[in-house]
């Protein structure tokens, strides 16, 4: 049986998939170590997730994942306040980009710094925490994306995100005769800040519907996983053989 993860960070909690998540886990009795940048919106979430739940504790700090050493700070202070943690998602990153050769790569490189080397940061943040006690579960958010090369202004995006994919499959060859279990979840498209103003997205569920079928997801503790299941598991499979300009249509 899956063991229940008592206490769980999630960073990039104030927004998105984040905070969409920690109201999901909050709803089933889970203590929380929220971090992000935006600290006003932390607090307020914090308000509201205690009046709903009375029972849970939730904790707050200010994190930027590009600032590594606080990664690791900030991981080891929420440990210790809540005497280990569980479980730790991987979800702070940043979704903006424009095609390559248009000018743009500084706003590129940051999506490629703060997606790939701010989840290095975090998975080995955890990883120090988890592999003395032998016992955890590391969550990286990847996305349906990261299955094939994208076009346009996913490209630094998708890349990065295929990068942190590659990552949690290595973690999780590494792991693999070990308590400390690495899931890689995929989600397909799921309203939420990073994408509010992007139209026509196929297949696209509200924040609600998306993030609880991620923690529902999580839950199973998979070793991958596309989520919603339906339409992404069979269309992240048809998007692996597809020739790439049919997959570049469908974003």
């Amino acid at each position: 049986m899956t063991t229940t993860r008592k206490n769980i960070l999630i960073t990039g909690a104030s927004s998105g998939l984040g905070r969409g998540m920690a109201r999901e886990f909050a709803s089933r009795g889970r203590n929380l170590a929220l971090a992000a940048r935006r600290t006003d919106r932390l607090e307020e979430l914090r308000d509201e997730l205690l009046a709903a739940h009375p029972g849970i504790t939730v904790a707050i700090r200010a994190l930027d994942v590009n600032e590594h050493d606080d990664v690791f700070t900030v991981f080891r202070e929420f440990d210790e306040e809540f005497g280990g943690l569980d479980r730790v998602i991987v979800n702070a990153g940043l979704g903006k980009g424009q095609p390559l050769g248009t000018g743009y790569f500084h706003a590129n490189a940051q999506t490629a710094n703060t997606n790939f080397l701010g989840a290095l940061a975090q998975s080995e943040a955890a990883l120090e925490l988890f592999r003395p006690r032998n016992a955890g579960h590391l969550v990286l958010i990847s996305s349906v994306s990261a299955v094939r090369g994208m076009p346009r202004n996913l490209t630094t995006y998708a890349a990065s995100k295929a990068a942190v994919a590659a990552l949690g499959e290595g973690m999780r060859a590494d792991l693999a005769r070990t308590g400390i279990d690495v899931s890689t979840i995929l989600p397909g498209f799921i309203r939420s800040e990073i994408n509010e103003k992007v139209k026509n997205v196929p297949f696209i569920v509200d924040t609600e519907t998306g993030c609880r079928a991620l923690v529902k997801s999580i839950e199973k503790e998979p070793a991958k996983a596309y989520v919603p299941a339906w339409p992404w598991t069979p269309v992240a499979l048809a998007m692996k053989v597809l020739p790439l300009s049919v997959v570049a249509k469908i974003v």
